[in-house]
């Protein structure tokens, strides 16, 4: 089978879901599609560029194409409708949000800031707020999903570690924590509701003219 950029990408991302991304390098990739690693720099110049080129593939996943909101739709809705997906492209592979905090010239992240952007301002949100609202609520979520993906501490992390010290030290945030996650409540629902924070707080707000 000819060497080409959408093989080695496809296998690229199978490395990324067998390994992480630490385990993406360009010998073991070369190993999978039985070259050698030089042969790469012929489609791909660099690491940064591969990875690059990977991200876009794991966003084509939830982003085949963009649409705006319909017309009845409320932009904040869709706002926080977009975020969903975006999350949930990058929960579908280990690492997926290192990925793409790391890969600086995705256009597909590009054309979900230019969308996400003229739409507001389209809805009459002032061009600078519009930029920050859409600016926070991606990096929002790209962060979210970086803590999701690192996982909790494991036994070793905990071991000697005082929970009932720690309680007692910050008995706000555990009463926050606890009156939060009540039975049936979940981490999506507190990425919602974070989001909404994010949107309708700034939303209500005036912008200064652009």
């Amino acid at each position: 089978m000819a060497l080409d950029k959408q093989r080695i990408v496809t296998e690229a991302v199978a490395l990324l879901d067998a390994e992480g991304l630490d385990g993406v390098t360009t010998r073991k990739l070369a190993a999978r599609l039985g070259v050698q690693s030089p042969t790469l720099y012929w489609h791909f110049p660099n690491k940064a560029a591969l990875v690059t080129a990977i991200a876009e593939a794991i966003l084509e996943q939830q982003f085949p194409e963009l649409e705006p909101p319909a017309p009845e739709e409320r932009w904040h809705e869709w706002l926080i409708g977009l975020a969903g997906r975006l999350r949930q492209a990058l929960l579908a592979h280990p690492d997926g949000a290192r990925i793409i905090a790391v890969s600086q010239l995705s256009l597909t992240m590009a054309a979900i800031s230019e969308l996400a952007m003229s739409t507001l301002v389209g809805r009459g949100i002032a061009l600078r707020q519009a930029r920050l609202i859409v600016l926070t609520v991606l990096r929002f979520t790209v962060g979210y999903v970086l803590e999701e993906q690192a996982g909790r501490p494991d036994a070793d992390a905990l071991d000697g570690f005082d929970m009932a010290a720690y309680a007692a030290a910050y008995p706000t945030v555990m009463a926050g924590v606890t009156e939060y996650f009540q039975p049936g409540r979940t981490v999506d629902d507190l990425f919602r509701d974070c989001l909404e924070q994010i949107i309708h707080g700034p939303a209500a707000q005036p912008g200064p003219a652009s």
